[in-house]
């Protein structure tokens, strides 16, 4: 089956996660006129985009080998994973896309639900003939990975979620708000730069899964911020109880997001997924 061309974008910086993209400039990873590309580790990220279904997906893609996938949360996009991707491009092929409705991807319908997100990435890694996953979610996305790895056991190896949505209804959902009216406001682009959920879904705290999680048989490993101030710890442990063959890691001081405030670490924790699932050892 031929694959669909890949067309190259120039990405406008604005549209990356600011925070992820403050942090590659303030560590010179890339340059502040770079609009397109992020050397690091000697390879680069490239902005490529594609049709799938009738939607237009921007993602970022970097490295070769095995396929890992990474899935932003909800109040950020692909730009998020950037400094993850380039420290494993040189193990793996590393893909982020800009789910339906955030970054640079189409943005066509009024409200989504969980099922809008799962149905786009499910036709993106068809799209891709993409298998032998190693499927990573933070927060919304990791919610997101683990329906694709409930749907479709087949093209999953290993699922890592971060801080994932669902495992608990939502703790201190004033302070939740505050932020994320903070981190909008920090996105530029589109009047409106973020989807709104579906009342159907219930927003994220319809998106309770716990029932679903002994019939998950992808091996898991649940990465977890100590004093996560939306998600408790107590809901990661319980996950972690009821999903067969599940790993749990605690990260402190890092708050919901670990994969960028314990990032030396989160890559280590990768790195060796990566490399169980290939069957391949990393240098240490």
């Amino acid at each position: 089956m031929q694959r669909p061309q890949e067309k190259a974008v120039c990405a406008p910086a604005p549209r990356l996660c600011r925070v992820a993209r403050r942090n590659m400039i303030n560590r010179g990873m890339i340059d502040l006129c770079d609009q397109s590309a992020c050397p690091g580790m000697g390879q680069t990220v490239q902005s490529l985009s594609l049709k799938v279904g009738e939607d237009r997906i921007y993602y970022l893609k970097a490295g070769s080998g095995s396929p890992v996938l990474f899935l932003h949360g909800g109040a950020c996009d692909s730009g998020d994973w950037i400094e993850t991707m380039t420290a494993l491009s040189g193990y793996c092929t590393c893909y982020a896309p800009d789910m339906v409705g955030y970054g640079l991807s189409d943005s066509n319908r009024d409200v989504y639900s969980l099922g809008d997100f799962v149905g786009c990435v499910r036709r993106f890694i068809e799209t891709l003939d993409l298998g032998d996953l190693v499927l990573v979610g933070h927060s919304l996305g990791g919610r997101v990975c683990l329906e694709i790895a409930l749907q479709q056991p087949e093209r999953v190896r290993k699922l890592v979620v971060v801080d994932m949505a669902g495992f608990s209804r939502m703790a201190r959902f004033g302070r939740l708000i505050t932020y994320l009216a903070w981190a909008l406001r920090e996105l530029r682009g589109r009047p409106q730069p973020y989807p709104r959920f579906s009342k159907q879904d219930g927003g994220y705290g319809g998106w309770l899964c716990l029932e679903q999680l002994p019939a998950l048989k992808t091996p898991t490993l649940i990465v977890w911020s100590r004093y996560d101030p939306y998600y408790p710890l107590s809901a990661a442990r319980r996950a972690a109880e009821l999903i067969p063959q599940a790993r749990l890691e605690v990260l402190a001081c890092c708050g919901h997001a670990p994969h960028r405030k314990k990032h030396d670490t989160f890559v280590r924790l990768l790195l060796d997924c990566v490399a169980s699932a290939s069957g391949a050892g990393h240098p240490r």
